[in-house]
């Protein structure tokens, strides 16, 4: 899976120059408008609630002594629990609202790869995108809430905290990934296949969806470009998994 991994992060090195070659940054317009308003709007309601959950996790404290180091302590961990909750709404918004938009873009890449579109493909609309990648994404962060949720609680474990932080990061790239990859998997395979898919691929999913979060740290620019690269990234190595999966 190491191997994987790397080459997830390792295509992120190609596809600037897949993207003007192909002449496809005009379908990246919309997604990347949606990917920055999305970005304010949670920015701005993570930014206010993030005191009023600092509070809440001090009230927890009832003694006397220690107080004002745990309601610092709590203050901190409010604000990243909020951040945290606020970054995979962020991410499953975003996947799920740019499906329509990422189709022509996975075509463009499969028929640049393998000289066409494999003849097995389901020809999906517009409409169609939309709900599937609501569904994938619906299913996704369910499942990521109910995860994350008790990696937060350890944070609250001094020692711990080190490791959760870092199983926190692993399962966030994951599910980036796994949205990433399904603007090309949604023309092969149906809904449980590509859950299936993904889960033998995870390497992929975690490579590509470790880039995709570092992205967000880069003010601006990162919620700007972050889509065009990492689905680019995505299907390159989705369409190359494809393949090798066809031919045994």
């Amino acid at each position: 899976m190491i191997k994987d991994i790397l080459s997830g992060i390792r295509t992120y090195f190609g596809a600037f120059s897949l993207i003007s070659k192909l002449k496809l940054w005009k379908y990246f317009a919309i997604p990347m408008l949606i990917s920055f308003v999305t970005a304010l709007v949670i920015g701005a309601v993570a930014y206010n609630l993030s005191n009023p959950m600092g509070n809440f996790l001090a009230k927890i404290w009832i003694w006397d002594w220690g107080k004002e180091t745990f309601t610092t302590i709590s203050a901190f961990i409010g604000g990243f629990v909020v951040l945290v909750l606020g970054l995979i709404l962020y991410k499953h918004i975003i996947l799920a609202l740019s499906a329509p938009f990422m189709s022509p873009v996975s075509e463009k890449i499969e028929r640049y790869i393998n000289g066409s579109l494999s003849h097995q493909h389901r020809k999906t609309t517009f409409q169609e995108q939309l709900i599937r990648a609501i569904r994938i994404n619906g299913r996704n962060l369910t499942k990521e809430l109910l995860v994350t949720i008790p990696i937060l609680l350890l944070k609250l474990v001094p020692i711990v905290s080190i490791f959760s932080t870092i199983l926190l990061f692993l399962v966030q790239a994951y599910y980036a990934g796994f949205g990433n990859m399904d603007y090309t998997l949604e023309r092969h395979l149906k809904y449980r296949e590509s859950i299936h898919f993904v889960s033998k691929n995870k390497g992929f999913a975690i490579g590509n969806g470790t880039v995709f979060l570092l992205f967000l740290l880069i003010p601006v620019i990162g919620v700007i470009f972050v889509l065009p690269l990492s689905v680019t990234s995505a299907t390159v190595n989705t369409i190359k998994a494809l393949n090798k999966q066809k031919a045994f």
